[in-house]
């Protein structure tokens, strides 16, 4: 049976008996519940889902999920899949208020919480949560008002996990029933619940099998959020359903000794941490004594050139393929490992356009990153085929998606994977979902003869100067970004007669820049961003990265702020991207002033 015609906690059963002794989880760092393999992990699946039942849980309630990545994180959520119930994922970065809107959007009747810090957010607040009747720590010793999954699994094993009732009523499931309420970033208001189907979400891992080759001697790292569709589907539904073995990672801190440690052999994240890997090497590069840097950069030359020549299609010479192994044996292959362990078959890039630099960057040092579309809404759209990358492009279509260009130039998509719809917002959903069946992306983009797909921007993040020029702001964005002395650009100007920016500036190297310079630098960073030389330099880099630009799609007017954006403090989303309407909000005046 084709896996998008299963449901969850069925993927899990299949690979439970093909197979039971290969490592299904495990936390980088051994906390928690530890390695077990793919038969312990159906039988504490099979024994929480009981203790769920006897808590009240039944068919169609939504359960919250409020911890970051760990193997208790799958536990609960197959467990939740078990009853026919539907997954509702929070990130664990989010704000008290936020979260509480979730819960009491979603209606969840009860919620697992990681620790008592994420307990703490909802305290004293249940009274505004009426639906919610239970709360589980995943880790702690609990209250006498909460209960802990360890005492839900209770160490039991055989016929403890055994229900036929439970059993019976999850064959009743159908694949079209929603299996999670997946909250949009909230980018441009307040996020909605896109409402996914078990067939949405086990449909990518089907059609990536047929593109991509997955198997039980796989292992992914998990650092992406698992309430990010892209690494819900792919990072933990597809090495599920294949056998492979998944490695949860600690954080931000810990991802780059995990990498080495782990070495995963597929791994898949946002462009921010690629690119932030890539700034690292060639910052570690540019404080090399003089002779390792100029071999360094040497290499890197070699081998960013012979990947174009690969990804253009054209031949690598005799002579050129002799100077990459060299290049590769001094000096790329410890890049590699550096950045990727050394295992690492593909990287998959998604949730936001990857820099073609960034791109070139990691097929130059022998990495092949594997660029996709997709939204919340509709998992993945398209994807760079392993064979056939194009940097810029997301690919092509997944086989039995469909996807066409409005005469507006928005990217419209139809296919199994698409949600039913969002909770509660039937206005919404009309205007996301047309008559026919197609999905509203909100994505500007063209298609190729080919059939290779290419994203320019967002429809609501297009500028429209005062004269009617229109201009997309995220390539523009990216292209500044490129600077070593850029760490983020806002580019802002509707109604407005030019082009103006909000320009963090990457501290640490602008400082680093002054020492090698012989200059002096105010101590306080406030005090560094009001410095005209530093003015002065981050004029020069604008101007340096913005020669290929229309001259109506430059920067005019900027300004200088500390930062960073950061989740808690409302500019970036969980997953990482800035929300250009809080940011406007925030600098508010700064913008004003710009545009006088």
């Amino acid at each position: 049976m084709a896996l998008s015609n299963s449901t969850v906690y069925r993927m899990l059963l299949a690979s439970s008996r093909r197979f039971p002794d290969r490592p299904a989880l495990r936390s980088a760092n051994s906390v928690g519940l530890g390695a077990i393999t793919y038969r312990e992990l159906l039988v504490r699946v099979r024994v929480l889902r009981c203790a769920l039942r006897r808590l009240g849980v039944r068919p169609r309630d939504r359960v919250a999920i409020l911890s970051r990545n760990r193997p208790e994180w799958a536990v609960c959520d197959l467990a939740i899949q078990g009853l026919g119930a539907v997954t509702v994922p929070i990130y664990h970065t989010l704000p008290a208020p936020q979260v509480q809107f979730y819960l009491r959007d979603s209606g969840a009747v009860l919620l697992f919480a990681e620790d008592d810090d994420q307990h703490a957010k909802i305290a004293g607040m249940r009274e505004d949560l009426p639906a919610l009747r239970e709360v589980v720590l995943l880790a702690g010793d609990g209250t006498p008002t909460t209960a802990t999954l360890e005492a839900l699994l209770g160490g039991q094993t055989g016929t403890h996990d055994q229900d036929p009732m439970l059993d019976a009523e999850e064959a009743a499931v159908s694949p079209d029933d929603v299996a999670t309420f997946i909250y949009t970033s909230g980018t441009t208001g307040d996020p909605k619940a896109a409402m996914l189907s078990h067939r949405a979400l086990l449909y990518t891992s089907e059609a990536a099998q047929q593109l991509v080759r997955i198997d039980e001697n796989d292992v992914f790292l998990s650092f992406l959020p698992l309430c990010h569709v892209v690494e819900r589907v792919g990072g933990y539904y597809l090495p599920l359903s294949t056998g492979a073995e998944i490695v949860y990672s600690d954080g931000a801190f810990a991802l780059a000794s995990e990498i080495v440690s782990v070495k995963p052999t597929a791994f898949l994240c946002v462009p921010r941490l690629y690119e932030t890997v890539r700034d690292r090497i060639l910052d570690a590069v540019a404080r090399m004594p003089p002779m390792r840097r100029a071999v360094a950069r040497w290499a890197l030359g070699v081998g960013q050139r012979c990947a174009d020549l690969r990804l253009r299609g054209a031949r690598t010479g005799m002579g050129s393929a002799l100077l990459l192994a060299i290049a590769d044996r001094m000096v790329l292959g410890k890049m590699r490992a550096r950045a990727t362990g050394g295992r690492v078959r593909f990287l998959v890039s998604g949730g936001a356009p990857l820099d073609p630099a960034t791109g070139l960057f990691f097929e130059g040092i022998g990495v092949r990153v594997l660029e996709g579309f997709g939204l919340t809404e509709f998992p993945v759209i398209s994807l760079n085929r392993p064979e056939s990358v194009r940097l810029g492009t997301v690919g092509h279509a997944l086989p039995g998606i469909e996807v066409r260009v409005t005469e507006a130039g928005e990217v419209i998509a139809r296919g199994p994977s698409c949600m039913r719809g969002y909770h509660n917002r039937p206005e919404a959903t009309a205007e996301a979902i047309d008559e026919d069946g197609w999905f509203h992306t909100g994505d500007v983009g063209t298609i190729a003869p080919d059939g290779r797909i290419a994203i320019t921007d967002r429809i609501k993040d297009i500028i429209v100067l005062a004269n009617g020029k229109n201009v997309a702001p995220q390539p523009i964005e990216a292209a500044l970004k490129r600077s070593p002395y850029i760490s983020e650009a806002v580019l802002f100007g509707d109604r407005r007669p030019v082009i103006v920016a909000l320009v963090l500036p990457a501290i640490r190297q602008v400082r680093a820049w002054a020492s090698s310079s012989g200059l002096r630098l105010p101590h306080s960073d406030d005090e560094v961003i009001r410095d005209p030389r530093v003015r002065s330099l981050i004029k020069g880099e604008i101007a340096r990265h913005s020669t290929h630009l229309a001259d109506f799609e430059r920067v005019r007017r900027f300004a200088l702020v500390v930062g960073p954006f950061a989740i808690e403090s409302g500019e970036l989303t969980p997953t990482l991207k800035v929300k250009r309407r809080v940011v406007a909000q925030r600098y508010a005046e700064v913008l004003a002033e710009l545009s006088r």
